[in-house]
């Protein structure tokens, strides 16, 4: 998956650090990150590339001894070798460690831009220089990065399992079925709501798989395999679905991609592990 970047390391301790000259730049404007333009791009602007361009830094993270940092207020971005690319052309990077620091700065971008100013009180946040968390002085409000639990659900039955098509969203490939927990829900709770409100099935048996952190929603995906209980008859909810239908594990036209929690446990069935 994404963040299984071994045997890099990641470090997500948060202390205030002055960028150094092999430090890494992240540029994040419309949904997009500049990364270099050549061939599998894999890489991002260095700081001595970007000093003349960038008025304020924010630490993010490091990998191995590579510390990354976001462009908070800049001017311009280096322009020679790089370009803007979409979150999702990231997967292309021939360096899997670079496309998670790519979309871990993203989350972290998205989370300094919309918490800019208090929800109490609608002063400024400034950044604390302790942990990574934004304060209000004036009321003492503390606001920590937004991560939102939601579960991936594989029901299966027998050498059956169910699979589903997202309505209205430009992801078309199959995928399994999902949903963010809500208040007072344990996760066990989660997956027998989410399936039943998306194809109307009950499930029995709910066993944990694993889990994945999911920067393109701010989510901790958390993976279940669980087992038809009763009637495969599916009632759609059209609004979140265009497909869902019973496939047998010979019949799944799914190749690995390393990236996604989903598309792992799409294969572990189809490979009967």
């Amino acid at each position: 998956m994404i963040q299984d970047i071994s045997p890099h390391r990641f470090s997500n301790h948060y202390e205030e650090h002055t960028p150094d000259v092999d430090s890494r730049v992240m540029f994040v404007k419309d949904g997009r990150i500049l990364a270099e333009s050549k061939g599998a791009a894999s890489d991002f602007p260095a700081y001595s590339e970007s000093a003349a361009f960038v008025k304020k830094y924010v630490y993010l993270f490091s990998i191995d001894d590579i510390k990354f940092f976001l462009a908070k207020e800049y001017e311009d971005v280096p322009a020679e070798g790089y370009q803007f690319y979409p979150l999702r052309d990231l997967y292309k990077f021939d360096k899997k460690y670079m496309a998670f620091a790519a979309v871990t700065a993203f989350q972290l971008s998205n989370w300094y831009e919309g918490n800019r100013f208090c929800g109490k009180c609608g002063k400024p946040l400034v950044h604390s220089s302790k942990e990574r968390m934004l304060q209000c002085s004036h009321c003492g409000n503390t606001v920590y990065p937004k991560i939102s639990p939601a579960v991936i659900v594989a029901v299966t039955d027998g050498d059956r399992i169910l699979m589903t098509k997202y309505a209205n969203r430009e992801y078309k490939r199959y995928a399994l079925i999902a949903g963010f927990t809500e208040v007072g829900e344990t996760l066990e709770e989660t997956v027998s709501r989410e399936v039943m409100e998306e194809v109307g099935v009950k499930v029995k048996n709910i066993q944990y798989y694993k889990c994945q952190p999911w920067s393109f929603s701010d989510s901790l995906l958390v993976g279940f395999f669980c087992e038809l209980d009763g009637s495969d008859s599916i009632v759609l909810d059209k609004e979140e679905l265009s497909v869902g239908e019973w496939v047998h594990r010979d019949d799944i036209e799914v190749s690995y991609d390393g990236i996604s929690l989903t598309n792992e446990m799409i294969i572990k069935f189809k490979e009967n592990r």
